[in-house]
């Protein structure tokens, strides 16, 4: 059975928002069976930077998706995420 990676922009509520902490936090409400597959990061404006962020989850898994991107919502930290690309893998 293949994974779903997808590819995330997101957006920190200030350009205060230390990336490894939250991090963290990301890896800590990842669903049962969700990874993280890679990180990024992208000047926006005015010293402020979007951490991208690929997760990688199992294609059978319905509903994953709805409840990884709830729980990111939930993140104080986040201001908003977007998800800029979903492919498949054999992996």
């Amino acid at each position: 059975m293949g994974s779903v990676v997808i590819t995330y922009k997101i957006f920190p509520v200030d350009i205060t928002v230390n990336f490894d902490d939250l991090k963290k936090k990301i890896e800590s409400i990842l669903p049962e069976h969700a990874m993280v597959y890679g990180y990024g990061e992208e000047p926006i404006a005015f010293g402020l930077k979007a951490l991208i962020c690929a997760i990688k989850i199992p294609e059978d898994k319905t509903g994953m998706l709805e409840e990884l991107e709830n729980k990111l919502g939930e993140i104080s930290e986040i201001s908003q995420v977007q998800p800029v690309m979903v492919r498949r893998t054999s992996t």
